[in-house]
């Protein structure tokens, strides 16, 4: 693939350049903390409850096909730096089409995303202080938010820095306690061996497939430092490092802290689901206030996930704009911040919230179900584009990138045909079926109007 000193980014052709102030550090603990979300801390209760202990062989698969799509990604991204990454990439190997479906996906799943992050912080905050409604700390999170994104993208990264350094500690404190405790060595416990490990399926092969579809959506959140790196100062670097460390994270995070909570608590414990996994966990190991320790770090772990998807949908939404995939309205930038950008997608993310107080049935989960498999499709499209890209520089002599997916092309073929086995599952299963077709019918509503607006740009 061309280096980057020769092929400038497809933003960079139209000017309106971003600023590039998140440094090293930033970018290290946005990819060490992306990967931890509230969906791992809460959502994996779910994922337990139907599969088991065989949870951890979930996690282990969905893991593999993240690593790969991020390897794929990550060889894009240091060949071709974008704020715009995936859809970027899909326009440059596939078409303007394609970048407009894709990244219109994307961005509409990212600001559906910040309202139903404001929605569980709010909740959680209204809990701890009784008589406060809940939409006035939706609001404030939002404002605070909103507010930080539109000054600097130093300020992104600085709560990134801490928000993930927070959700770092926790976890890491958390597997150290737990596998003292199944050492035996902690204080107080009793090991339970391998005592909750003896059904290891109980929910069969059925069980299993349910975990894994639960377990795919958690890694959701890993691509956002691949859109953060365009913005770091060296961003073939910072895309480099992150995507390197990408298997140890998905191993300790993922499938250590599973296996931590499947040996120490039973499966079929009504706490894993009604508290938490990890919640369940510590109260076995007499944590004193396990609940509330739990209830700070989910906190943290929404309000940054709120955080990082306000950036990363106003930057989609810019680059959008910026390769004449969007309204041209939408396309300034002040200070090096894409200020209107930043707005929209706030709008639109505050807009979520308010669905869900005012049609929750029918407008707000109509809505859910939409957005419920865009991960996958964005993973396809950067599949595919990787395919292509990688082809296309080998056959013109390009130098090689920073990073290159490994086993080329036989890798990137298995991970395709992974994805494909993901959403033949999803069409098996009543509840994710309906999100899969509704998601199929947004991607190709998008994809027919990327046509017409590839057409109508070729004609202008």
């Amino acid at each position: 693939m061309p280096s980057t000193t020769t092929q400038a980014p497809l933003e960079q052709k139209q000017g309106a350049p971003l600023s590039s102030g998140l440094k090293q550090r930033h970018l290290s603990m946005i990819a060490l903390g992306g990967v931890i979300g509230a969906g791992l801390f809460v959502g994996s209760g779910a994922g337990i409850a139907a599969a088991g202990p065989s949870i951890v062989v979930a996690y282990t698969l969905s893991g593999l096909l993240v690593l790969l799509v991020m390897r794929m990604l990550g060889e894009l991204s240091s060949a071709y730096p974008s704020s715009g990454s995936f859809s970027a990439h899909a326009e440059r190997a596939i078409g303007p089409w394609a970048g407009f479906t894709v990244g219109w996906s994307f961005w509409v799943m990212q600001c559906t995303v910040v309202g139903l992050e404001g929605i569980g912080a709010g909740k959680i905050v209204s809990g701890w202080l009784p008589g406060t409604p809940q939409w006035a700390w939706v609001a404030l999170f939002m404002l605070i938010f909103c507010g930080a994104n539109l000054t600097a993208v130093k300020n992104f990264g600085e709560f990134e820095f801490w928000f993930a350094a927070l959700k770092v500690a926790a976890i890491c404190a958390f597997l150290l306690l737990g596998v003292l405790a199944i050492a035996g060595v902690l204080p107080g416990t009793h090991s339970p061996g391998t005592s909750h490990l003896t059904d290891f399926l109980p929910g069969g092969g059925e069980g299993l497939v349910l975990g894994l579809l639960a377990s795919v959506f958690a890694y959701g959140g890993l691509e956002t430092v691949t859109i953060a790196a365009a913005e770091s100062e060296d961003p073939v670097r910072g895309v480099a490092s992150a995507v390197r460390t990408t298997m140890w994270r998905i191993a300790l995070f993922y499938i250590g802290s599973m296996a931590v909570v499947v040996t120490l608590v039973p499966w079929d414990s009504k706490e894993v689901v009604e508290r938490g996994p990890y919640v369940a966990a510590l109260d076995t190991l007499g944590i004193p206030g396990a609940g509330r320790v739990m209830d700070v770090v989910v906190l943290a772990a929404l309000l940054s996930a709120m955080n990082a998807n306000i950036y990363g949908s106003s930057r989609m939404l810019h680059s959008l704009v910026q390769r004449g995939l969007g309204p041209k309205a939408l396309a300034k930038v002040s200070g090096g911040v894409p200020r209107i950008a930043v707005l929209v997608s706030s709008v639109f993310g505050f807009g979520c919230v308010l669905l869900s107080y005012w049609r929750p049935d029918d407008v707000f989960m109509w809505l859910l179900n939409m957005i419920g498999a865009v991960i996958l499709v964005v993973w396809m499209f950067v599949g595919a584009s990787q395919l292509l890209l990688r082809r296309r520089a080998e056959r013109a002599g390009d130098p090689a990138p920073a990073v290159r997916m490994w086993a080329f092309p036989w890798l990137t073929w298995a991970a395709l045909l992974g994805m494909v086995v993901i959403l033949v599952l999803m069409a098996r299963q009543p509840d994710t079926r309906v999100q899969l077709y509704s998601t199929g019918g947004l991607t190709l509503a998008l994809a027919a109007g990327g046509y017409v607006w590839q057409r109508a740009r070729a004609r202008s």
